[in-house]
């Protein structure tokens, strides 16, 4: 049996600049876009074709990165156009220049089926208020009324304004094995899920590169979170199978590259540190409900730093998707007490 690499390997001494782009390997370009949050970048992609270029991922909305985009296009493109764009997921930092993109360009975008329609609804619900469906869901995981209260007006650094242009209404499906063939480089479509809903990656065997989106990170860990929309979701569940069906289709000398942190070798060990990592928070979750615990009393022992404004929402999402995975194994059992659901190992 091979024996995994100790500590991961990163190969770029610096960082793409403010419009500008560092060449990882021939064809392939990455360049980097600010986010208004402590993790301040996502990494972006362009992918050189005979005739134009394909762009992975396209920032957060806002003018500050479409003047970006705007510097790269004037810069970076050698007088080709920008003729697809791929979107690896729904969140807002993937997709919010979506639409200023194919509009410039005219050029179709490219997701799978589960996140283009998922981003449309997530659009929207980030315009309308609040719902009953969304406070009974926080008020079954233990969430004071004063905090929802507090909440309800607040808005994210995700939250579109009236000036974002919309994502686009027309969109091209990508699914599980298919291929893209991007100049001499043949991409195949590999799907994960769990920090979100058909998460594409792309993989090219020749030039060994896989562009992970948000599914390997290699510092950070993503969230995987049940939602109001979904209560019963299980996506870590998922989320480990995803990462054990990479574990066996990806060659630990591909060079990663990540929408955030630095573009890697050691596949298979950050891969399996992720699987360890949620087991440890499951075996947490256990050792917490030996006695019957509200989820938002489990949230101090998983996260070891202070959660604030939004960040306890998704803290708590993250949580209940330990619990619900640690149910479908018949190791926690859910009861409810007057307005609150509780949790209790079972012995």
């Amino acid at each position: 049996m091979n024996q995994l690499p100790s500590i991961l390997e990163y190969p770029f001494a610096s960082t793409p600049g403010p419009g500008e782009t560092i060449e990882v390997a021939p064809g392939v370009h990455w360049l980097r876009m600010p986010l208004p949050m402590s993790l301040n970048h996502i990494n972006l992609y362009l992918l050189e074709g005979d005739e134009g270029w394909t762009i992975v991922d396209t920032g957060i909305r806002g003018e500050e990165t479409s003047k970006l985009w705007e510097q790269i296009f004037a810069d970076k493109l050698a007088d080709k156009p920008v003729d697809q764009i791929i979107c690896t997921h729904m969140h807002p930092d993937h997709t919010g220049q979506a639409g200023f993109l194919s509009d410039y360009w005219h050029a179709p975008l490219l997701m799978s089926y589960g996140e283009y329609y998922q981003a449309r609804v997530m659009s929207f619900m980030m315009q309308e208020g609040g719902s009953w469906h969304m406070s009974d869901f926080f008020i079954r995981a233990g969430v004071a009324m004063e905090t929802l209260e507090a909440m309800r007006d607040s808005r994210s650094s995700f939250t579109p304004s009236a000036d974002d242009k919309p994502l686009p209404k027309s969109y091209i499906r990508l699914s599980e094995g298919d291929r893209l063939n991007i100049g001499a480089n043949e991409w195949q479509v590999i799907i994960g899920n769990g920090h979100s809903p058909e998460h594409v990656c792309l993989y090219c065997e020749k030039l060994r590169l896989f562009i992970s989106g948000d599914q390997i990170l290699p510092v950070i860990t993503s969230n995987v979170s049940v939602h109001p929309t979904e209560p019963l979701a299980n996506p870590l569940l998922g989320w480990l199978e995803s990462h054990r069906k990479l574990m066996g289709l990806i060659p630990d000398d591909t060079l990663i590259l990540p929408a955030h942190n630095e573009p890697f070798y050691g596949v298979k060990l950050r891969l399996q540190q992720l699987i360890d990592h949620h087991e440890e928070r499951m075996q947490i979750v256990l050792d917490q409900c030996t006695t019957p615990r509200k989820a938002i009393e489990l949230l101090p022992h998983l996260f070891n730093r202070k959660l604030e404004d939004h960040a306890i929402f998704m803290a708590l999402g993250e949580g209940i998707a330990h619990i619900h995975c640690l149910q479908e194994r018949g190791l926690v059992r859910k009861t409810r007490k007057g307005d609150h659901f509780l949790y209790e190992t079972v012995t």
